[in-house]
């Protein structure tokens, strides 16, 4: 027995393994978790309408940025599968063309400041609420492009494995931000109040300093000769098609989720500030959870980058599975206080609130967390399944899922709300399903085995005059302390 569970902890691509690269994956985005988490508090404390209009102003920022995020988050599976086929000097380029990626988004998304009043004032909401969601929107705006550069600088440092690098960064950040959002909300240290727009300008100091960080680090000498990335700052016509080709389905898979999703949250507020309210402080306490299981799929599409870049997929298999593992632990613990101690993660909230005020969002708040203790498990197999085949190149097939269960959440709660009378638990009860579909089709698409058989790295040229039998694996080179 004891040889059994040693086998199982030590293997390659075993617990251990996915373990020790996913845990400073996991701090990095509970960091960030903690950040948002600790943002819509301080709202909460400073005015319900606040905390109200913070989740769809970030809600719909967020998909506007969606489409360049998705494809230059996809360059961590070039850098993954170039480091595992043993070719280093391809990497630094292949960054280049996120980071190029992320330089065409910012215009854009600038341009849609002077949209916000016209987009949030089509919601429907009460007027107190579309004017604080204008503010967040337009101030956040200013930021929100630096998430698609982070993306890109930070693929260089997970897709080789260096995630205490991104660790240690984005602790830094978050932390910059809670400090910042405590000053410039509540008016603290000789600041002014600015309520909602301070918690959005501190959220954007704080986004820009990530790839201000990470550019610093990504130019240091010892990775300017190993991996070319000052040689490699040039447009590569057919690297940057090829991050197009694949990187494009997973932007657009991103863009549409997220926009099914913000179209929900917006269809809420129409039921009231109450179950807006209660809804937000819901998704705050779940992204306790959810943020963790995204970095163990961040580990997972790496491992899988690796191994397929290695021409090993059995063992990007076992790294998948460990992965899922490992979530799914995570995700029953979580679950299991939603559902029987939810006060341990809702005591913070009161704080700031006077108990009446707080008593009715409350008893809202924890029948909706019993939503979010059904679905988690199914929402770790959409994350770590979904992560392993576009590990994979399979990003294809996750576009088409999602286009096809997109709608589902909107379509649903808009027929109850509409044509039956229901109100916002029905509405919780289309996102149940919704998550439920997504982790059931993407394990079927990865037990079907596919995307075994995929890569987005061209050969190398010495292997392309040789057969397939032929073809030779490198050993992994070693990770370099930053």
């Amino acid at each position: 027995m004891f040889q059994t569970v040693r086998r199982w902890w030590d293997r390659p691509c075993g617990f251990r393994e996915v373990l020790v690269l996913a845990l400073p994956l996991i701090i990095s985005t509970l960091s960030w978790t903690l950040m948002q988490f600790t943002d819509r508090l301080f709202l909460l404390w400073y005015s319900e309408d606040a905390v109200a209009a913070a989740l769809p102003a970030i809600a719909v920022s967020f998909t506007v940025i969606c489409f360049p995020l998705g494809i230059a988050s996809y360059v961590n599976t070039f850098v993954a599968q170039y480091y595992g086929a043993g070719r280093p000097e391809r990497i630094g380029v292949a960054v280049w063309q996120g980071v190029f990626v992320s330089l065409l988004a910012v215009p854009p998304v600038l341009a849609t400041i002077p949209l916000a009043p016209w987009v949030f004032a089509a919601a429907g909401h009460p007027a107190s609420i579309v004017a604080l969601e204008v503010d967040y929107y337009q101030a956040v705006s200013w930021g929100i492009g630096s998430m698609v550069m982070s993306a890109a600088l930070s693929s260089f440092f997970t897709g080789r494995g260096d995630v205490r690098t991104v660790m240690l960064v984005d602790t830094f950040a978050a932390a910059l931000n809670v400090v910042l959002d405590y000053a410039w909300i509540f008016g603290e240290w000789g600041f002014p109040e600015w309520g909602i727009s301070g918690a959005a300008w501190a959220t954007v100091v704080a986004m820009w300093c990530r790839p201000l960080i990470y550019m610093l680090l990504w130019l240091r000498p010892r990775f300017r000769t190993t991996y070319g990335t000052i040689a490699g700052c040039r447009f590569d016509r057919e690297l940057f098609g090829r991050l197009l080709w694949f990187g494009t389905p997973n932007g657009l898979q991103l863009f549409i989720e997220m926009g099914g999703f913000t179209l929900y949250l917006l269809l809420i507020g129409q039921l009231g500030t109450k179950e807006l309210a209660a809804t937000s402080l819901a998704f705050n306490v779940n992204s306790l959870a959810f943020m963790p299981v995204y970095g163990i799929g961040l580990a997972t599409a790496t491992l899988v980058g690796q191994r397929l870049g290695d021409n090993r997929p059995d063992l990007a298999a076992r790294a998948t599975w460990s992965a899922f593992e490992l979530a799914a632990g995570l995700m029953a613990i979580v679950g299991a206080i939603y559902l029987f101690a939810p006060d341990w993660l809702l005591a913070a909230h009161a704080q700031g609130m006077g108990r009446e005020e707080f008593a009715e969002l409350r008893e809202t708040t924890v029948i909706l967390l019993r939503f979010v203790a059904f679905y988690c498990l199914f929402d770790a197999m959409n994350i770590i399944f979904a992560s392993a085949i576009k590990g994979a190149g399979d990003t294809r097939f996750v576009l088409m899922a999602t286009l096809v269960l997109a709608a589902v959440p909107f379509v649903m709660a808009w027929v109850g709300i509409r044509f039956f009378g229901y109100g916002l638990y029905w509405s919780w009860v289309a996102v149940t399903v919704w998550v439920c579909l997504l982790g059931v089709t993407f394990w079927w698409r990865f037990v079907e085995g596919r995307w075994r058989k995929m890569r987005v790295i061209e050969a190398p040229p010495e292997a392309l005059a040789q057969p397939l039998g032929e073809l030779t694996t490198q050993p992994l080179p070693q990770i370099e302390p930053v």
